[in-house]
């Protein structure tokens, strides 16, 4: 077998598949190979999106795009303007995959599969002639003067060009850091907030809009909340965790978050309401039925749901069987309080899905995004995760796989 090619990609993930094939259908002349170290490849791809994959995201504006990525905004400007998601919808489509848009914007194929985006890899490449060889675990890295050389545990390669496309591997990022390279240190970034309080026990899968903030920082975020079993999730809590990514891992994963259920109600807009309320409800139970609830369309963008709305009004010293005419001022304050700003103690986190995204990679300064190129290493090209870049969950992450894939397979072929 000759080992010799014109360039090796390390990594057999959507970014590394996706950068093999951009390169080849470019240049048919060139002789690529992808190492993957797994028995498998595309193993990301296949369990994102619950099994769906999804692909993208339907925000076509790269200035709209890049406020998605914590890390990376503004270095995936530029790259945005290149190849968009506008562009990855038409390159599946011509490579025979459509894509759907969900209410939330994210993107999958219309089959519901993540088989049906392997299988457009695997048949690519397949007909590209790029050979892909699996069990092949880079041991280390060559730079000689006008090649590359790459030992894996059972032989050796040698490359014009190399391009790293690793995500999160930690001996690969070591490997590159022994050359010069400088690793941001990688720490989770999309999780969920474990959380023990009586005012959310037993309430799995009620969900609201809020705002979550943690306490005595700058870190805010709205949208959906879940209440889970090991506390709260969903794409609020989640964007959270992303922008919070460092300094929820300086603080050990223990801080106090607030919540407000009624999102960008403030306390004072709320004591009104609240007395509004028990002039026209004075006679029924105040516990028995949210008066935020969806039925309700004068207050159509605030969901507390019952359940929820029963455990809040406990908190606030109220029993179950209080009218609304009996409340106190001292009740009403509270309860106020605990709708807006209810301080709940986070201590830990729990993983997302198999979604493990990571915050950390290759410094962003040390790569000209315009080719993806290592300013340290000529020839030595990087692609998706394995720089540092993520993004919140929604097809983000996929995106930048494929963008920065696109833009190394432009620069190599030139």
């Amino acid at each position: 077998m000759n080992n010799n090619f014109d360039i090796i990609i390390v990594g057999g993930g959507a970014a590394g598949f996706f950068t093999a094939i951009n390169i080849v259908e470019n240049n048919p002349s060139l002789k690529v190979a992808i190492l993957e170290r797994g028995k498998t490849v595309l193993e990301k791809v296949r369990i994102s999106g619950g099994g769906r994959c999804n692909v993208t995201h339907a925000c076509f504006v790269p200035n709209d795009l890049v406020k998605f990525y914590p890390r990376g905004e503004k270095e995936l400007r530029g790259p945005f303007h290149q190849f968009c998601s506008g562009d990855t919808i038409e390159w599946f489509e011509k490579h025979g995959v459509a894509l759907k848009i969900e209410d939330d914007g994210r993107m999958f194929p219309t089959s519901d599969s993540s088989q049906t985006i392997i299988d457009c890899f695997l048949s690519s490449v397949q007909k590209l002639k790029i050979e892909v060889l699996t069990g092949q675990s880079v041991q280390s890295l060559f730079k000689g003067d006008n090649y590359w050389k790459v030992e894996t545990q059972h032989e050796t390669f040698s490359c014009q060009k190399l391009i790293m496309t690793t995500g999160s591997n930690p001996k690969i990022w070591d490997m590159l850091q022994g050359m010069g390279h400088t690793i941001v240190p990688p720490v989770p970034s999309l999780f969920t907030f474990n959380i023990k309080d009586p005012r959310i026990k037993d309430l799995m899968g009620v969900s609201a809009f809020a705002h979550v903030k943690v306490k005595n920082s700058k870190l805010e975020a709205s949208g959906p909340l879940l209440i889970t079993h090991w506390g709260m999730s969903g794409p609020g809590i989640l964007r959270l965790s992303a922008w919070g990514a460092r300094d929820l891992f300086d603080k050990n994963y223990q801080f106090t978050l607030e919540v407000n259920w009624l999102n960008d109600l403030s306390f004072e807009e709320t004591t009104e309401l609240l007395k509004d309320l028990k002039q026209e409800h004075a006679k029924k139970v105040v516990s028995k039925k949210s008066p935020f609830d969806l039925l309700n369309s004068q207050f159509t963008n605030m969901r507390v749901p019952n359940r929820l709305w029963e455990r809040l009004v406990m908190a606030s010293g109220i029993d179950s069987e209080t009218k609304w005419a009996d409340l106190s001022k001292k009740q009403l304050t509270d309860l106020a309080n605990q709708l807006t700003n209810g301080q709940f103690q986070v201590n830990g986190k729990s993983t997302f899905k198999e979604e493990f995204v990571t915050a950390g990679g290759i410094d962003l300064k040390e790569i000209n995004f315009k080719t993806m190129e290592s300013k340290l290493h000529p020839n030595l090209f990087f692609a998706g995760e394995i720089v540092n870049i993520d993004a919140i969950t929604g097809g983000f992450n996929f995106q930048n796989a494929w963008t920065s894939g696109f833009i190394a397979a432009q620069k190599i072929t030139e």
